[in-house]
C-alpha cells in the first residue's frame, strides 16, 4: 500500500473532473482497507466513480475499494448464489454471469460503475431493478471496523435509494454484494417497447441476446464515458401526483407516463427537459447530451462547478414550467 499525496482524481470519475485529492491510496483487500481506516479519521470512499461529480478539491483521504473475486455457491436446481467483490466491474460482472447461464442481471447490462456501489443506488433499467436480485451483502462498519451483513430487506431499497444514501449514509464500506440468479427457467422482461424493437428477430432470445439488445440501446443513446465524460443519467425521474399530471396532461397531451400507483403517476425526465430546450444545449464545456435530455456531458475540460450550475438551471425552469421538482441522482460532493 502507498500513499500519493496531491493526487489527480481525473482518471477515477466517469465524468473526468480534474479534481485533486490531498491523499489518495488503493486496497485491494479488506484487512488493508481496515489498517486505512485505522490510520486516517477523515475518508472518502471511491469506487467507480460512476455515480458522482466531484465540484472541488477533496481535502480528505481518498480510498479508491479495489476489491476483486467472485464465488459461486448455493447452488438449487433453478439457482445460484454469486458473492462479488466490490470492486469488480459491474458491466463485466454481468457479462460473466450471462456466459454461465446466470439471469437476472442482463438488463443491467453497460450501467458503468463497480459492484460495490450499485446497491447504494439501487441501479435498475429497462424493468429491472438491482434489488430484485440482491439476497444481502457484507459492509465493513467505519467506527468499529467490523464487518455487518445486510439483508435485502436491511437494506431498505427503494427507487434509486437504499439505507446507504440515508440514515446509514458514510458510516460503512460495502465490501460485497450477494446475487441470487436462475440458472434455467429465466425470469425475463422484454416488455420494453425498445428491447422489443431490437429482438424483433429473434423469437426466444437468450440472456446474451437480451444483453445485447441493451447494449445496443444504450450505445445508440448514451456517450462512452471514455469519450466524453458523463456520469448517466443526471436525474431521477419525478412521481407526481396524478392531479397535476392531468393538469400536464391537458397542457401537453404527448407527455409519457408511468402509472405507480391510483394517485401517483412517473414521468420522465428526460422528456420534461427536451420540451424545456435543453437537449444537445452546450455552455461552455458542459452541456445536456444531443441523444439523451437526462446526461449531463464534460466536452473536454469542464469544471464540476460548471456541470452543476447547469443542473440547477435545468431544476429551475423544470419547477417554473411544469411545477415538478427534480431531483439530482448522483452525488455532487
Amino acid at each position: 500500500m502507498q500513499y500519493h499525496t496531491d493526487f489527480s482524481l481525473k482518471n477515477y470519475n466517469t465524468f473526468g473532473i480534474d479534481v485533486m485529492a490531498k491523499k489518495f491510496i488503493s486496497v485491494t483487500t479488506v484487512q488493508q482497507l481496515k489498517t486505512v481506516l485505522q490510520e486516517n479519521n477523515d475518508v472518502f470512499l471511491l469506487g467507480g466513480g460512476s455515480n458522482m461529480l466531484l465540484t472541488q478539491n477533496i481535502d480528505a483521504t481518498v480510498v479508491h475499494l479495489n476489491l476483486n473475486g467472485v464465488i459461486v455457491n448455493n447452488q438449487t436446481e433453478n439457482t445460484v448464489e454469486v458473492t462479488a467483490s466490490a470492486g469488480e466491474n459491474w458491466h463485466e460482472f454481468v457479462l460473466w454471469c450471462i456466459d454461465q447461464n446466470y439471469g437476472g442481471l442482463e438488463n443491467l447490462s453497460l450501467i458503468p460503475g463497480n459492484v460495490g456501489t450499485c446497491p447504494i443506488q439501487n441501479i435498475g433499467a429497462y424493468g429491472f431493478e438491482v434489488k430484485d436480485t440482491i439476497t444481502s451483502l457484507e459492509a465493513l462498519n467505519k467506527k468499529t471496523l467490523k464487518i455487518e451483513t445486510f439483508t435485502n430487506a436491511e437494506c431498505e431499497f427503494g427507487y434509486r435509494n437504499s439505507i446507504f444514501k440515508n440514515k446509514a449514509k458514510d458510516q460503512y464500506a460495502i465490501i460485497s454484494v450477494t446475487f441470487k440468479l436462475t440458472t434455467k427457467n429465466h425470469n425475463t422482461n422484454t416488455s420494453y417497447g425498445a428491447i422489443q424493437e431490437e429482438l424483433k428477430n429473434i423469437s426466444n432470445p437468450s440472456l446474451k441476446d437480451i444483453s445485447n439488445a441493451v447494449i445496443a440501446i444504450r450505445n445508440s443513446k448514451l456517450p462512452n464515458p471514455k469519450e466524453i465524460g458523463n456520469s448517466g443519467s443526471f436525474f431521477k425521474n419525478p412521481v407526481i401526483d396524478i392531479t397535476l399530471f392531468n393538469k400536464l396532461k391537458n397542457q401537453y397531451p404527448e407527455i409519457p407516463s408511468y402509472p405507480v400507483s391510483e394517485t401517483l403517476v412517473k414521468v420522465p425526465a428526460g422528456w420534461l427537459i427536451e420540451k424545456a430546450g435543453f437537449k444537445g444545449k452546450r455552455f461552455g464545456a458542459a452541456g445536456v447530451h444531443s441523444k439523451q435530455a437526462l446526461v449531463l456531458v464534460n466536452y473536454g475540460d469542464a469544471t464540476g462547478k460548471e456541470v452543476y450550475e447547469i443542473a440547477k438551471k435545468i431544476q429551475r425552469k423544470i419547477k417554473t414550467e411544469f411545477e415538478i421538482p427534480l431531483e439530482i441522482e448522483v452525488n455532487v460532493f
